[in-house]
């Protein structure tokens, strides 16, 4: 007897609206919720990744954000896991009594949660999230921009903003990016936040990107620079093999976070 998801439509949608719950979703999960094979479900998620909807990894698939940037607690259950290992490593990167910017995001939150321990550190960051999470580490100076706030995350938005980063000269920048194209380009889903990536890229000594291995290959309008720019770049181990050999050919360090 047909499931209520036995046509391709239906288990898309339902796809979907599990990726809107979880964020992030293995294949053999949504096998057993929508009582079907394996191979039925990468189908489907080849399909609405072709269609632009999710982002594929190997094993499973996470959410695409729209133009709209989905909700910051939904994001961040995103390749949660390896966000984590990425924030502890790259961390432990930054030494004591130096400047940083970071911009905001999931993952560069990750990168604020494993700071507490450091002293001496100036973080200049466009999201009332990250100050907020930073403002009790007593080794830390943080100041924020003024600007106008994005709801969905707390970002802060503005020129007002990208005028206020570009009378710093940090000996770091530590930035994410909503997706990285196949040709090394660094991409976002908003032209505003996108301006400011561009003013810490631009203002800092060192440029250090965060992103998991979903971000790879994904799609978004916006361009804030490109991997030629980067010095390191944190990810995890799922990172495809010719996105690591593009980061050898063009110098970047390529760290994988334990």
């Amino acid at each position: 007897m047909p499931t209520k998801h036995s046509t391709s439509r239906a288990r898309r949608q339902e796809i979907l609206h599990c990726l809107r719950q979880n964020g992030r979703i293995e294949v053999e999960t949504l096998a057993e919720h929508l009582e079907t094979t394996p191979q039925t479900i990468r189908k489907d998620l080849n399909f609405l990744a072709e269609e632009g909807k999710i982002i594929r990894f190997h094993g499973g698939a996470s959410l695409l954000a729209g133009v709209e940037y989905t909700a910051f607690d939904i994001r961040k259950e995103v390749a949660a896991e390896q966000k984590e290992r990425i924030g502890r490593a790259l961390a432990r990167r930054i030494p004591n009594n130096c400047s940083i910017f970071l911009n905001s995001g999931t993952t560069t939150a990750a990168v604020a949660r494993h700071l507490s321990q450091h002293a001496g550190l100036l973080v200049v960051t466009d999201s009332v999230h990250l100050a907020d999470l930073m403002r009790t580490y007593s080794g830390l100076e943080v100041i924020v921009p003024g600007g106008s706030i994005r709801q969905s995350d707390g970002a802060i938005l503005g020129d007002m903003a990208v005028d206020f980063i570009r009378q710093f000269r940090a000996d770091y920048a530590i930035i994410g990016a909503a997706a990285i194209g196949a040709d090394g380009a660094l991409l976002d889903f908003d032209l505003r936040e996108a301006s400011l990536a561009r003013a810490f890229i631009g203002s800092a000594r060192r440029i250090i990107l965060a992103a998991d291995s979903s971000k790879a290959g994904g799609t978004a309008p916006v361009c804030i620079g490109h991997l030629d720019q980067v010095h390191e770049f944190f990810t995890d181990d799922g990172l495809q093999e010719d996105l690591r050999r593009m980061c050898h050919d063009l110098g970047v360090e390529c760290i994988t976070a334990d």
